[in-house]
Order: C-alpha cells, then sequence, then structure tokens
C-alpha cells in the first residue's frame, strides 16, 4: 500500500500549521486510493518520524515523503534524508521514496500571477484606513514588483528564487520584477524596496513568496504598512501569499506522482559528501529556529542527472569543491 507523507515546516504561528493540515486534506481529496499522513520538520508536531510510524501503522509498504518546502536547502538536503535513513533501520520491510521539493515550476509561475492579479493596497490588507488616499491610474513602465521571500543561508535556494522571478518579470508588462528576503540574506525587505524607488517606480506590487501564513506574513504585511505611510507619493500593494491555489495541490501530486511512478532528481541521499556535511551539521549548526542555517560550504548542488530515487541505489556526484575527496576516503574508510 502507498503512503503520501507531506512535510511542512512548522511555524511558531499556530495558523500557519492549521493552514499546512488544511492543505494536506485537500490533496488527500485528490488522492482517495493512496494515505496520506502529514508531518512537521520543527516547531511543532507530528514529527517526521511520528508520520512515518503513523503511515507504518496503516500498512503502507512504500511511503513517498514530500516536502511542501520552496527550494532545497539544509532542510531538504541534510534533516530529511538523515530522517529517512533512520526510517530505514527501522523499517527495513517499507520502501522510501524521497520526492523533491516544490522548487523552480511553471506552475509556481501561474500562482505568482493569480496573486498578482489579487493585490491591493496594503491599508486594506493590513487593516489600517490611510482616509481619501488618490490613487491615480500609474502605467506598467511605472510599475514595480518586488518578490519577497524567506531567505536562506544556502546559495542554490537563494539563487533559485532569483530565477523564479526573472522568469516571472519574462511574463509581465512591467517595467521591473526585483528579488529580495526577509531575512538571513540580503538584499533585504527595506533594500529591496529602496531599489524600486532608486528605479523610479511610481508603484510598488509586493509579493510573498510564501506557501502559508505566519509570524513572517504579518511582520511583512506590518512593514509594508509602515513603508506606505512614508512614502505617500508611492502607491503600495501587497498580494496574497500561495495558500490554498489549485496550481499547488496540483503541484503537490505531480510530485508524488513522481516519486510513485517516474523518475526523481536527486536528493542526496547517496551523495557521499553528505555524509561529511551530516556531522558537520551536528556538531556545528547553530539551531535556534530562526532557520539561519550556515553551512560553511560552497555547494552547487543543482543535480541535473536523473535516477530513480528510491534510497537504495548508489551515484557518483562529481563535486567541484576541495572537500569531495576527503569525503570519498571518509565513506570508503580510507
Amino acid at each position: 500500500m502507498n503512503a503520501i507523507l507531506l512535510i511542512g515546516h512548522g511555524s511558531r504561528d499556530p495558523e500557519g500549521n492549521q493552514e499546512l493540515l488544511e492543505f494536506a486534506r485537500s490533496v488527500a481529496a485528490k488522492s482517495p486510493d493512496t494515505l496520506v499522513e502529514t508531518c512537521f520538520l520543527e516547531l511543532t508536531g507530528p514529527t517526521i518520524s511520528e508520520g512515518i510510524a503513523a503511515c507504518a501503522a496503516r500498512g503502507a509498504s512504500r511511503i513517498v515523503l514530500v516536502p511542501i518546502i520552496l527550494f532545497a536547502a539544509g532542510h531538504a538536503k541534510i534533516d530529511i534524508p538523515m530522517a529517512i535513513d533512520r526510517a530505514k533501520a527501522k523499517y527495513p520491510e517499507i520502501e522510501f521514496v524521497y520526492g523533491r521539493p516544490i522548487g523552480v515550476h511553471e506552475k509556481i509561475i501561474e500562482i505568482l500571477q493569480s496573486r498578482l492579479a489579487e493585490a491591493q493596497p496594503v491599508a486594506a490588507v493590513a487593516g489600517a484606513g490611510r482616509g481619501a488616499v488618490s490613487e491615480a491610474e500609474v502605467s506598467d513602465q511605472d510599475t514595480a514588483v518586488l518578490v519577497l521571500g524567506r531567505g536562506s543561508s544556502d546559495p542554490d535556494a537563494n539563487s533559485d528564487f532569483f530565477k523564479m522571478t526573472r522568469m516571472l518579470w519574462e511574463k509581465l508588462p512591467y517595467a521591473w520584477a526585483e528579488s529580495c528576503f526577509i531575512g538571513v540574506t540580503r538584499p533585504s525587505y527595506p533594500e529591496g524596496l529602496e531599489r524600486c524607488l532608486r528605479l523610479g517606480a511610481k508603484k510598488i506590487i509586493v509579493l510573498p513568496y510564501f506557501l502559508f501564513t505566519g509570524v513572517l506574513i504579518k511582520k511583512i504585511n506590518d512593514m509594508t504598512l509602515e513603508f506606505a505611510e512614508a512614502h505617500p507619493e508611492v502607491q503600495v500593494e501587497i498580494g496574497g501569499y500561495f495558500g490554498f491555489h489549485p496550481r499547488l495541490v496540483e503541484l503537490v501530486l505531480e510530485r508524488v506522482h513522481e516519486g510513485l511512478h517516474g523518475r526523481v532528481f536527486a536528493n542526496c541521499d547517496n551523495c557521499q559528501y553528505r555524509l561529511v556535511a551530516q556531522e558537520h551539521h551536528h556538531h556545528h549548526h547553530d539551531h535556534d529556529h530562526g532557520h539561519d542555517h550556515h553551512h560553511d560550504h560552497d555547494h552547487d548542488h543543482h543535480h541535473d542527472h536523473h535516477h530513480d530515487h528510491h534510497h537504495d541505489h548508489h551515484h557518483d556526484h562529481e563535486h567541484t569543491h576541495n572537500t569531495a575527496d576527503q569525503a570519498a576516503k571518509k565513506v570508503n574508510g580510507l
């Protein structure tokens, strides 16, 4: 029996965790013949191990683990594979398939376009009245779209975020589409807003690149309203996060289908470098739940190769960093 285990990040905001659970029910409704369970990486439960145990208790013989995470960074490259390693030892009779995170996909562009079309003046979204503000028509050539991401210490994830902004801009009539982050890395959100001003934007539409609500979404609304009040000469609108968009459900089901029936890109299960990174993660990872995953290695982890990713294969990565040979020797016991 097949089971789908959806892995959410987890939030300090119970509302965000509840939205992930509701989203999982939407996925389950589209997969009536498959067991569906939900778990979280941190900050709330059930944990990954508890989610796997729930699947096993319901009779699963194969579990497809799909991260409900936007980009592959520390959690997707290290934490989840470690949990799968432990589960393989505990449940040798179960086949584990690791699906891809949401990643770079045309359906995300469609979601962004949809949220862009629904954008509203930030005062309305934040519940603050600005009085009678003139909203004169601003031309597309005077409009900037500012895509706002979470931010990561993994350059791979950050570069994918910039790629998505570029892909979005290709489909828009607006003069600019800029990228910025709310934390961890730069350009920061205030720097992104300032850049739009310096480019000459008379209207800025902020697009939060987030799956569900949470502490950061509420912080973003407050920061955007503060900026708008400080710059009354600029129209400032804000779009919604991804939420329960039907394209997101379709994309997650596509990731599940890849695991069950197709071919999945590598997720580092047997990558020799990961084993060394795993030790680094245990001994040097400052896990303050602010998610500043400072892996002190440069790891261009694009995985442009294809293979069946069922966690019982061996593949050779030609990593072009200085620790590759040492990692291989360590794994081979040399």
